[in-house]
């Protein structure tokens, strides 16, 4: 055992200060005891303790960096008094030796691309979300451009792809609905408690299908990647429930279950020539279609007014 005379000198702190550091090692959990006999302090020998957020995994590790980033670069005036405090301890567990003494957010760098921000009203959203409450808000429809009210009980917050989604059971259409933040608008709390709905239901509906289109999957894409492209694809993961495989030419052939084909579209369509899909057919005919409209606008000779075409895509 340790005198709490000799933890003073070696600390060189005072009484007081050697009683607190002993309560709060308690707090953490640390079996901290105390023999009269021989009036000092010890670890007890028969449970195993170690102190907490001290060591991390490399998983923890890219999670605490990515936390860091996302709070440093936080919409301006997001919730700005509630983060500050977070990211001030995140700020001071980067200082550690072994995380490389704060030199770790320097030497990592996290880009977003095509992100909308969350709007104008995500504390609102985020405090009927806590609170579990219903919301009221007026909602711009992106297909249409028309704008309806709408009272939701929310049910979680989705960051997908640099971009924030509230996922919701929506009053007037009795079912669950996913709203993007950036079209929320006049969002109001109300006093109602917001209808629960359970994880495995929400899965079922958010989660199976490809992408950020919701509902149970209608059919699996079969797609088939040239070799070359096969060294990037076959690393990555566009659903949790994909099936992938080398054929013997060296392509790759990925199956993915959908229910709506836009997003799903889009990410083919990137790939270009090193993509085929051999099913479903619709889906097939929906990609020709989509290229052979694609050739026929530069088929034709530049459009003449810059400006103006400039200006439809910014709209």
């Amino acid at each position: 055992p340790i005198s709490r005379g000799a933890l003073e000198q070696a600390l060189e702190v005072s009484p007081a200060t050697v009683k607190r550091m002993l309560e709060e090692m308690r707090n953490y959990g640390a079996p901290i005891e105390y023999s009269r006999e021989q009036n000092g302090y010890f670890y007890d020998p028969g449970r195993a303790f170690e102190l907490p957020g001290i060591w991390f995994t490399p998983d923890e590790v890219c999670a605490l960096i990515t936390a860091h980033d996302l709070l440093a670069n936080a919409e301006p005036g997001l919730l700005k008094g509630a983060l500050a405090p977070l990211k001030t301890k995140l700020d001071r567990l980067l200082t550690l030796d072994h995380l490389g003494a704060g030199e770790l957010p320097k030497r990592v760098r996290i880009l977003r691309v095509a992100g909308r921000g969350p709007g104008t009203c995500f504390a609102s959203v985020a405090h009927a979300l806590v609170a579990r409450q219903q919301l009221e808000f007026d909602y711009r429809a992106r297909t249409t451009g028309e704008t309806s009210r709408r009272r939701v009980s929310p049910q979680r917050l989705t960051h997908y792809r640099d971009n924030w989604y509230l996922d919701a059971w929506c009053h007037q259409r009795k079912a669950l609905r996913s709203f993007a933040l950036e079209r929320i608008e006049a969002a109001k709390i109300r006093e109602t408690a917001a209808r629960e709905v359970d994880e495995s239901t929400l899965h079922g509906h958010f989660a199976t299908a490809y992408g950020i289109f919701a509902g149970a999957p209608k059919a699996t894409a079969r797609l088939v990647f040239s070799a070359f492209r096969a060294r990037w694809v076959a690393e990555e993961r566009w659903h949790p429930a994909q099936r992938g495989e080398f054929l013997p030419d060296g392509r790759y052939q990925l199956d993915i279950p959908y229910a709506d084909p836009r997003e799903l579209l889009m990410d083919i369509l990137k790939h270009g020539d090193d993509v085929e899909v051999l099913a479903p057919p619709e889906l097939r005919t929906l990609v020709g279609e989509t290229l052979k409209a694609s050739f026929a606008r530069y088929a034709n000779a530049p459009n003449p007014a810059p400006d103006k075409a400039l200006g439809s895509i910014t709209d």
